[in-house]
């Protein structure tokens, strides 16, 4: 009985390590590599580091993000045609940055304003089975803005 006890208290904790790690969903998830770190979306908006948000209105926005109709006028391509992506295409390291798409704005987090208008802050491409032009902008967005806890120590 006490052998009973003990497996069913040791479910619950195992149940919890992989929640905390997020290894319950399994797949890839759009990541680029920029330089030393990676920029992943994360699979669970607790798990982010830092977030972004999207608006349907451009007086809201921080950043505008144009989809473009060629690779040859963005900012940033995204294109694939692999039924599978590679394993080590993006390594989660402890310098990988996760970031959340949030669906409420946080003042100090960018909010996009995704369209095909011009005067945007990025163009993008997307033609992928992974990625959608959502992930593509924040991973670009997110790419280039610094973390809030990088922003904190570069002003103390």
């Amino acid at each position: 009985m006490l052998r009973f006890k003990i497996l069913a208290s040791t479910i619950p904790l195992a149940l919890a390590a992989f929640l905390a790690r997020g290894d319950l969903v399994v797949g890839t998830h759009p990541c680029i590599s920029t330089g030393e770190t990676t920029v992943q979306i994360a699979t669970m908006l607790w798990q982010a580091q830092s977030h972004v948000s999207f608006t349907n209105d451009p007086l809201q926005a921080t950043v505008r993000v144009q989809i473009v109709d060629n690779a040859e006028s963005a900012d940033f391509v995204v294109l694939d045609d692999v039924d599978a992506a590679e394993p080590d295409a993006c390594p989660v390291t402890a310098a990988t940055r996760f970031i959340g798409i949030a669906d409420t704005s946080a003042t100090s987090e960018p909010i996009i304003y995704l369209s095909e208008q011009g005067g945007a802050d990025y163009r993008i491409f997307v033609k992928s089975r992974s990625f959608t032009p959502r992930d593509a902008a924040a991973l670009i967005v997110s790419a280039h803005s610094r973390s809030p806890a990088r922003m904190a120590a570069a002003s103390l």
